[in-house]
């Protein structure tokens, strides 16, 4: 094995979504280690994203079928590999680190891996996740805050998705997870995200998720919007799956947070305006948001900051005096999400340059 074989997995995996950029000081590479054996690496690096059988596999690497096979069925248990499990025999790709390896230790997740991820999206990965969010995920609106006029299409609408998938995945938040590891968890709901298609099959088949209802998902959705949680679907028009995220915790809201216009860099169609005739002053408003896009102006009334409000809404459903509402952005604004996951992954690609 080439002593660089983490080095050519890191290059690998920066092709991937929204990359895995390398650092200053090599906190990516011990990642890697923690989650790799040599021999690992060496055989992710000999796949892609496009799945492919164990015989596939072994043919083009000269080796024994049944050698590769548990192989492949070991490292996709290990969360290393995605896997999906059809008549003829299971398929095998390779994943990226999002949504991919860090999501799938959220069974496993063990402090000291806590503590790594915390520091490389600290030093490196947030930036990644602020390049690269509004074609990762998109802001869901608050149900009750957008206005019936307003004609909000299907994939707007965080339960016609849910009604929309076959069956339903849920699983534990693992950015909320990776905070409690650290003692710095928001206290939100954790059982919060929800996973679809073979996305969720994978998680089932790893016992990383529990299958429900649409009603239990429909109370989970309503139980985390209370809690003051974005709702955030992959960005396509058929998501493989849909979070729950706060500003606290959650990887993309966290990085950007720390962006001066995450208007900018948020798939979103709506923003929140304040009806200053109506406000009180009261300051529900800004505990909810987690964009710190609402201040207090000098007459103590609600303000909200544009280049901050990336339109979810749930400023407006707890306003006791209903000086907050939703509005839809220019028709010059508006933008209509990937229709499939396929596109999303192009359009993120072309925005990184890799195409």
């Amino acid at each position: 094995m080439k002593k660089d074989s983490y080095r050519q997995l890191q290059r690998q995996l920066d092709q991937y979504s929204m990359g895995f950029p390398a650092t200053e000081s090599g906190i990516e590479i011990k990642i890697l280690k923690y989650l790799f054996s040599e021999t690992d690496a060496e055989m992710f690096t000999s796949l892609t994203p496009m799945l492919e059988s164990a015989q596939a596999v072994a043919s083009r690497l000269n080796r024994p079928e049944a050698e590769v096979a548990a192989q492949l069925d070991d490292m996709t248990e290990r969360g290393l590999l995605f896997r999906l499990k059809k008549e003829d025999g299971p398929r095998y790709g390779a994943i990226p680190f999002v949504h991919g390896l860090y999501e799938f230790q959220v069974k496993n997740l063990k402090p000291d891996f806590a503590k790594m991820a915390t520091a490389y999206f600290e030093e490196a990965f947030d930036k990644a996740m602020q390049s690269s969010a509004d074609y990762f995920l998109r802001t869901i609106p608050v149900q009750e805050s957008i206005e019936v006029t307003h004609n909000v299409a299907s994939y707007d609408d965080a339960v016609e998705i849910l009604r929309s998938k076959p069956f339903i995945v849920i699983t534990d938040c693992i950015c909320r997870k990776t905070a409690d590891l650290i003692e710095k968890d928001c206290g939100k709901p954790l059982e919060a995200c929800f996973m679809f298609g073979s996305m969720g099959q994978y998680y089932l088949d790893r016992g990383l998720g529990r299958k429900i209802t649409l009603e239990e998902a429909i109370d989970i959705l309503t139980k985390c919007r209370e809690a003051g949680l974005v709702t955030q679907p992959a960005t396509s028009q058929n998501p493989a799956g849909m979070c729950n995220c706060c500003g606290d915790c959650c990887g993309v809201l966290r990085a950007l947070n720390k962006h001066p216009r995450p208007a900018e860099m948020v798939f979103s169609n709506h923003f929140a305006v304040v009806e200053i005739e109506n406000c009180t002053g009261c300051e529900t408003c800004l505990d909810r948001c987690q964009m710190n896009a609402l201040t207090l102006n000098d007459d103590g009334l609600a303000v909200v900051n544009e280049d901050r409000c990336i339109g979810c809404g749930l400023c407006v459903t707890t306003c006791p005096t209903e000086a907050l509402k939703l509005v839809p952005k220019s028709e010059a604004e508006f933008r209509t999400p990937p229709a499939s996951m396929a596109e999303q992954m192009m359009l993120m690609a072309q925005k990184r340059g890799l195409l």
